[in-house]
């Protein structure tokens, strides 16, 4: 199964079967890349339930293949993440796919669903590191309890 095919999958997480296909596809890509975590944006219920809750049936397929490998996982919310990589919690997605190409050294525009991928990921990383140097644990750096 190829990487996009793969990734196309997302589209079909409305129904179980889709939801499957997608835990499926997720789970061929743990098992090829072996990350050692993963992180994962938090639902944001905005001007659409519909489409919340689509994303709220991607990410729980998401979340059991991760779960299932017994992998870490890490939740950042939109405002956390835009915070960490443009410095304000309300920046739009031109301003993280500019600054997600300068911190990675990308030329050309990021496609924007890869920029926002790229952004959680350096949030998470940013958050580990920080962690790390204050000798706490990266779970309870960015808790809100």
């Amino acid at each position: 199964m190829s990487t996009t095919s793969r990734w196309c999958c997302w589209a079909k997480a409305t129904s179980p079967r889709g939801s499957s296909a997608c835990c499926t596809a997720l789970a061929a890509l743990i098992d090829e890349y072996r990350p050692q975590e993963v992180a994962i944006e938090q639902v944001f219920v905005g001007r659409s339930a519909d489409s919340a809750l689509k994303l709220g049936k991607a990410r729980g397929a998401a979340i059991s293949a991760v779960v299932l490998r017994d992998l870490p996982v890490s939740e950042y919310a939109a405002r956390e993440v835009k915070l960490a990589v443009v410095g304000t919690g309300g920046a739009d997605k031109a301003q993280i796919q500019h600054m997600v190409a300068v911190m990675l050294g990308l030329s050309g525009k990021v496609q924007a669903d890869a920029a926002d991928a790229l952004a959680i990921a350096l949030t998470h990383a940013h958050v580990r590191a920080t962690a790390r140097r204050l000798g706490v644990d990266a779970r309870l750096a960015w808790s809100r309890k």
